[in-house]
Order: C-alpha cells, then sequence, then structure tokens
C-alpha cells in the first residue's frame, strides 16, 4: 500500500499502481530521468521530497483522493511546466513547490487554507497565481523571486502577509490587499522594482520594516485611517 523507494535510474513513464495508497519521503528522490508518472485515486498521501529533484517530469496531476502534500515535495522539478491540484488538499506546504523554475501558472484550489514558507519560492516563470477565498495565510517567502509575475490579487480572507512573501518579484506591477489583511510583515514586497499600484486593504495596522523597501516605480500610496505603525524604511 506504500511504495517506499523507485529505481533513480528508470525513465519514460510509470504508473503507480490501484493499491497505492501513500507515496513515502523521497520515494521518487532525483529520478532525474523520469518523464511522466501517473498517480492513482487510491492515493491519500505524497510524502515529503516525494518527487523532488525530478528535473524531467514536465506535468502532474494530483488525484482527488489526495489530502497530504508533503513539505517539497515537488521541489527542484525544474522542468513541470504545469500542475493539476484537487479541491481534496488543504494546505501548501513549506516548499512544495520550491525551484518549479519552468511553472508558469498556479490555480490553488479553493479548499486550501495556508501556503507554506518559500511554498514557491524560485518559481522565476511563474506568471499568473489564482489565491481563493479559503486561503488565511500567506507565510515567509511564499512566492520570493517569482521574477514574472505582474499581478497579485490578495482575497480577504487573507489575514496577514509574513515577511518576504512577494520580494523580489520584479516585474510586479499591481498589488491588490485585501480588507482583512491586518498587517504586512517584513521586505513583505521589497525590491519590487516595477511595482506601480498598492491597494491597501482597510484593516491592516501595521506596515513592516521595508516592507516596500527599494520599489522605485511606486509613486503613490494610500494608507487607510486603519493603519497605526509605519515601521523603518517601510517605503525607503
Amino acid at each position: 500500500t506504500e511504495l517506499v523507494l523507485f529505481p533513480a535510474g528508470k525513465s519514460s513513464h510509470y504508473t503507480i499502481p490501484d493499491s497505492i495508497t501513500s507515496i513515502g519521503d523521497t520515494a521518487f528522490y532525483d529520478c532525474s530521468s523520469l518523464a511522466d508518472v501517473t498517480i492513482p485515486d487510491s492515493v491519500t498521501n505524497i510524502g515529503g521530497g516525494a518527487f523532488e529533484g525530478c528535473s524531467s517530469l514536465t506535468s502532474i496531476t494530483i488525484p482527488d483522493g489526495v489530502t497530504n502534500i508533503g513539505e517539497f515535495a515537488f521541489s527542484s522539478c525544474g522542468g513541470l511546466t504545469s500542475v493539476t491540484m484537487p479541491d481534496s488538499v488543504t494546505n501548501i506546504m513549506d516548499g512544495t513547490f520550491y525551484m518549479c523554475s519552468s511553472l508558469t501558472s498556479m490555480t490553488i484550489p479553493d479548499s486550501v487554507t495556508s501556503i507554506g514558507n518559500a511554498a514557491f519560492l524560485g518559481c522565476f516563470n511563474l506568471k499568473s497565481v489564482t489565491i481563493p477565498d479559503s486561503v488565511t495565510s500567506i507565510d515567509s517567502y511564499a512566492f520570493l523571486g517569482c521574477f514574472s509575475l505582474t499581478s497579485v490579487t490578495i482575497p480577504d480572507s487573507v489575514t496577514s502577509i509574513s515577511e518576504g512573501a512577494f520580494g523580489h518579484c520584479s516585474n510586479l506591477i499591481s498589488v491588490t490587499i485585501g480588507n482583512s489583511v491586518t498587517s504586512i510583515g517584513y521586505r513583505a514586497f521589497g525590491r519590487c522594482s516595477s511595482l506601480i499600484s498598492v491597494t491597501i486593504g482597510n484593516s491592516v495596522t501595521s506596515i513592516g520594516e521595508k516592507a516596500f523597501y527599494s520599489c522605485n516605480s511606486l509613486t503613490g500610496v494610500t494608507i487607510p485611517d486603519s493603519v497605526i505603525s509605519i515601521y523603518n524604511s517601510a517605503f525607503a
């Protein structure tokens, strides 16, 4: 019922048997020649680092039965361009898609409530991401270095934007921050050098140190009456 280890030298396509319910931690780790894998509906768990370093994978469809995807499950899958994620997944864990540099778009399902630390860090070609109303937190460095993002809408469900969440997104032009966000963390949008439009929701009370540091294209910001603290170099 558990796939423990796949031979790293195997290539081409692999279909996981229907008897499997869990893909173990690092089960496909560094299978750099694996071009395609079919995950059956019987699987409910994808372990930590399960597909880490599978650089030849170009697409992955996660079946409806999967409820848990471990940390760094698809990290460093440099050839991965598309991911289909089901509504059964509730959390995108730390580093899940870390350094998936070919990933171009991501629709996060409505079931997801949190986006973990460095979840999409280094996804250089990520042009668009849809964050659903179910998400309540965006953790540190979640989208750091996503150079190709041009706009982001943070829904009203999110209450906090953590440290460096969208830092170094150098082509980000516009940001809309929902009305439930109360704090914008340290360097949350630091070095977003193309940013020209920011809408800050009316529940924000704190704008952290260097939150918009080195946003050289930003010419004006309307700060709502709810803000009571603006920390050092917030707009430097």
